[in-house]
């Protein structure tokens, strides 16, 4: 199935064969639709998966696949980019990385380049059943866009690097998911994958490949090895599509 969105003025796309559609995402709403009846409120479900994994437009195609089904909640799906720390932060705060001193703008993506208090006080209010505002980011003026979403449906898809993330302040954000699924992929896919998209807005390959392996794939690693374990694992194969882990 050829799925594609516009994702910020920006067009995304995948293909999904039938057997991940039957075997894996309709079992899955299937078991979000039966969550949600028994808790009887809102359900918050976070999809984990390191840069380049497809997590962005899997949650809106599970949010459209869910809309085709006759009778099913509400479903909203959001991420945490909106989260990043404004532009003008990133240029002037400064970390050491490899033996020098760098502004925050260098690894934007990194953790550290998060408001991790904004966005745990809005996963809080998302999970408690509010509707509310929500933030994305506008990759054309490389800033979040404040409350460009409404979060107001019975399920709550939110994606995000590092939303099951075992480090101090990030691991307590999983107290707030009644359903978490992640997904894993060899490094050196996600790497090829990375310099692709880089391509698209560098002007020259040498930097994009400077900047996937002194930035993403830092950020990959993380992901892949530092997250917690997920209620469900998803393995993105080599033609893009998924199986169970």
């Amino acid at each position: 199935m050829h799925y594609t969105f516009i994702n910020n003025g920006f067009p995304s796309e995948a293909d999904y064969s039938d057997q991940s559609v039957q075997d894996i995402f309709l079992p899955l709403l299937k078991h979000l639709q039966q969550l949600q009846k028994d808790k009887g409120r809102r359900i918050l479900v976070y999809l984990a998966a390191p840069p380049a994994a497809g997590k962005t437009t899997l949650v809106h195609f599970l949010k459209d696949l869910a809309g085709s089904i006759e009778g099913y909640p509400k479903v909203t799906s959001i991420g945490m980019d909106g989260f990043h720390h404004y532009q003008d932060w990133l240029l002037t705060h400064m970390e050491v990385k490899d033996g020098r001193t760098i502004k925050l703008v260098e690894v934007k993506g990194a953790p550290e380049t998060f408001d991790l208090e904004r966005l745990t006080d809005r996963i809080r209010k998302a999970a408690s059943g509010m509707v509310c505002g929500w933030p994305e980011y506008d990759r054309a003026k490389h800033n979040p866009r404040e409350d460009a979403a409404c979060v107001d449906g019975d399920i709550v898809l939110l994606e995000g690097n590092y939303l099951l993330l075992d480090l101090p302040g990030w691991r307590d954000l999983k107290q707030y998911a009644d359903y978490t699924i992640s997904i894993l992929a060899d490094p050196a896919f996600l790497r090829n994958r990375l310099i692709e998209r880089k391509k698209l807005t560098v002007p020259r390959e040498e930097d994009a490949v400077h900047f996937v392996d002194f930035s993403d794939m830092k950020n990959v690693e993380l992901c892949l090895t530092r997250s917690q374990k997920a209620d469900l694992e998803l393995w993105l194969k080599e033609n893009n599509d998924y199986t169970l882990q």
